[in-house]
């Protein structure tokens, strides 16, 4: 396992191995200033021997890949789940501020011209903003632990409109399936032949609704995923008389995103670091088929760096995203006369905090679950379960919670006898 070490000035040197980090700790020539990973501080001044270090990105919409080598080792390696419960979380709070002005203003008139994405030009939904920012946190992250004197990102070019059309060329990029209506809602009734899905026209009923076949926070308002029920079918199916068996068409969300975030992230990451460069995903599969790679993200993160004969270390991180705060004042559920329940628990509960990092039976795992008792929920950072009770008082705090929970894993190449 390595080390990482700073100066006395929190600047990143290269990392030692654990024998010289223990005699700099012993004879008090360092500090411990973070376990994970851990992280060592000089307490004299050493400008110490760098060595160029490229960091490999593979930007992705759920898992980001990360590898910082030297042309012969590699120094770090991770792979990060990113959060997807924004467009949820987005969708609650809109529901929250519409009842609320219900509730004390219902005299307001609906406003419409005060929309954020028309006041500010490059405003993108708070997804794609949040996950952009994470990749770029996760860089800033790495730059503190390691000397990078280079940065390559991949971020795969996809053609929406040639998946859906492969013969598409020229103006009919512009000429999409919506052309000509006014909405999505009128394409879809023509579509659909202004006939409903479901009775096919049996029910007589002339009212026709264009219903979402996911619901409209998993699934938007694209037109694969819309179908024409007439006014009785589309009641009874929310009554639960009737279920529907129709499929929506094929999505494209991660396409969309990365098609979106490909030039933003660039950009944004060449006006704050030097030595950013980009490639794309048929370098980077091209590079691990040549060199008899796994496909994994972390590996095409190697392969990315431009150094995937890099000896690779025996282990990686796997980070995961979390949310640390609800402030949610009250639940939405409205109790008998009038009284709104606090949502929010207590700071701290037996002295433990959600996803706090604690030792249980010589096993390292993360609190996801907290009761007054003083009995949690407890497991490991892909959810399997290590206690569904674990007393609060056989748990050891390792670290506090923060935004990422770091889990050290084995690397299978090293495990694997048919390629070592």
């Amino acid at each position: 396992m390595l080390v990482y070490v700073l100066n006395k000035h929190g600047k990143p040197l290269m990392p030692c191995k654990p024998s010289k980090a223990r005699k700099l700790l012993k004879e008090e020539k360092a500090k411990v200033v973070k376990k994970e990973p851990f992280t060592i501080q000089l307490l004299y001044g050493s400008s110490g021997y760098k060595q160029p270090i490229t960091l490999g990105v593979d930007a992705g919409s759920k898992t980001v890949g990360l590898s910082a080598t030297t042309e012969n080792k590699e120094l770090f390696a991770a792979e990060v789940e990113l959060r997807d419960d924004i467009p949820k979380l987005i969708s609650q709070k809109r529901q929250y501020r519409r009842d609320r002005r219900f509730r004390k203003t219902r005299y307001r008139e609906p406003r419409f011209l005060n929309r954020v994405h028309s006041k500010n030009k490059g405003w993108l939904a708070p997804s794609v903003e949040h996950k952009i920012k994470s990749h770029i946190k996760l860089i800033d992250l790495v730059r503190h632990l390691l000397p990078i004197t280079k940065i390559v990102v991949e971020v795969a070019s996809f053609d929406i409109q040639k998946i859906k059309n492969p013969n598409i060329e020229g103006k009919q990029y512009q000429q999409g399936e919506q052309l000509a209506f006014w909405n999505t809602r009128e394409y879809v009734l023509w579509r659909d032949n202004y006939t409903c899905q479901h009775c096919k026209g049996k029910s007589k009923d002339k009212r026709l609704n264009v219903h979402h076949i996911e619901s409209r926070q998993i699934g938007g308002n694209a037109p694969s995923n819309l179908i024409t029920l007439c006014e009785t079918c589309h009641k009874d199916y929310h009554d639960g008389k009737i279920k529907l068996n129709f499929k929506r068409g094929q999505k494209f969300k991660d396409a969309t995103f990365m098609g979106i975030m490909r030039w933003t992230l660039y950009n944004r990451l060449k006006t704050l670091y030097p030595n950013v460069h980009l490639t794309y995903g048929y370098i980077t599969k091209n590079t691990r088929i040549q060199n008899s790679l796994t496909k994994t993200h972390r590996i095409d993160a190697l392969c990315i760096s431009g150094h995937p004969q890099a000896k690779q270390l025996e282990y990686y991180y796997h980070i995961k995203e979390v949310r640390r705060h609800n402030r949610q004042i009250h639940k939405a559920k409205i109790l008998k006369g009038g009284i709104r329940k606090l949502n929010q628990a207590p700071y701290l509960v037996h002295g433990f905090r959600l996803f706090d990092k604690i030792r249980y039976n010589g096993i390292e795992c993360f609190i996801f679950g907290r009761r007054s008792t003083g009995y949690f929920d407890i497991r490991k950072v892909d959810g399997t379960v290590i206690h569904r009770s674990a007393k609060s008082n056989d748990l050891i705090l390792v670290s506090k919670v923060k935004t990422l929970l770091w889990e050290r894993r084995e690397n299978s190449a090293f495990l694997s006898p048919l390629k070592w």
